[in-house]
């Protein structure tokens, strides 16, 4: 049996839990880089019986999981993986897992993105380097406008947070009640008045069919040329070009981001250049913790498949 683990940027997969169960029955590979073509996808896949997905790292959509004979099963991280075509896997007899999951490490990078942004921490360390002093004022959050896009589980926290940081808290998503927004400390608003009072927009949104592109120019638009949006969620949650144009003119303060419509980020992408972006690789939930849980979790799964695989066959 041949076990593929991929995405592993760090190369922490196999230190991070005991695959024993596993290692002692198939022959585990590690990938540390990432293929985006499918092409290039399948024809790395086609020697494993399991593999085990980082999150949306890789998507395995119908066109790739049809051309992958050998595939019987998908230990995905997290409990959910809206890349993964799960109507494909199951005709084809593809068996997928999920994991446990919690919050704590995307509401914490949330929170370290809009403080970064405010007191202006990576220009200012970059300066101390290069010999140089300080560069730039800083922005108090205290007194200052929170708008939340979603409060479920991360969004909720995020605005409990602000409060504590003397912050006025408003809200605002497609199907949220006065009350939801009470409970977190929040102010339901409309979506308009969300860009227009905000100094910090952040975004908490599940991505589906309804959210892609769901944010765009005209919510730009509103924002004050001194406010700045965080997105944790998912990069297409905001209509990206739409995004690159109003920092390219000014017309918000920046933006700091986590998440972007293509994973790795193109080398020539204006968002590594741009002087109003603070750009992370995608770490909101690269935490170690949450790590030893993702890998822990996948290591049982598919040492349970192994499990009952050699239960019928014997």
């Amino acid at each position: 049996m041949k076990v593929a683990i991929l995405d592993d940027y760090q190369n922490v997969s196999l230190g991070l839990a005991d695959w024993s169960s596993v290692a002692s029955r198939a022959e585990i590979t590690v990938f540390n880089d990432h293929v985006a073509d499918p092409d290039a996808v399948v024809q790395r896949l086609l020697p494993f019986d399991a593999i085990c997905v980082m999150r949306e790292r890789t998507p395995l959509p119908r066109s790739v999981l049809e051309r992958l004979p050998r595939l019987k099963l998908i230990a995905s991280t997290g409990p959910r993986n809206a890349s993964i075509d799960m109507k494909a896997a199951k005709e084809r007899g593809i068996h997928v897992t999920g994991t446990g999951y919690r919050s704590t490490p995307t509401i914490e990078m949330t929170w370290a993105l809009i403080l970064a942004s405010a007191r202006h921490i990576v220009r200012e360390s970059n300066s101390v380097r290069a010999g140089g002093w300080q560069t730039s004022v800083g922005r108090e959050l205290h007194g200052r406008v929170l708008g939340v896009a979603g409060l479920g589980n991360i969004g909720g926290q995020v605005a409990r947070i602000g409060l504590a940081f003397g912050m006025k808290v408003v809200a605002w998503s497609q199907n949220m009640t006065p009350q939801a927004a009470e409970a977190a400390g929040a102010t339901l608003v409309t979506r308009d008045e969300l860009f227009r009072q905000a100094d910090i927009v952040t975004i908490h949104l599940i991505l589906s069919d309804r959210t892609r592109g769901l944010f765009g120019s005209a919510d730009l638009a509103l924002m004050k040329p001194t406010a700045w949006l965080i997105n944790t969620s998912r990069g297409p949650i905001v209509d990206e070009a739409a995004l690159v144009q109003a920092l390219k003119l000014r017309v918000i303060g920046g933006a700091a981001l986590d998440v972007f419509d293509a994973e790795p980020l193109p080398s020539d992408h204006a968002f590594r250049t741009l002087d109003n972006v603070l750009a992370t690789p995608h770490i909101g939930y690269v935490g170690e913790d949450l790590y030893r849980t993702f890998f822990q979790d996948a290591a049982a799964a598919i040492g349970a498949w192994l499990d009952e695989k050699e239960g019928k066959n014997a």
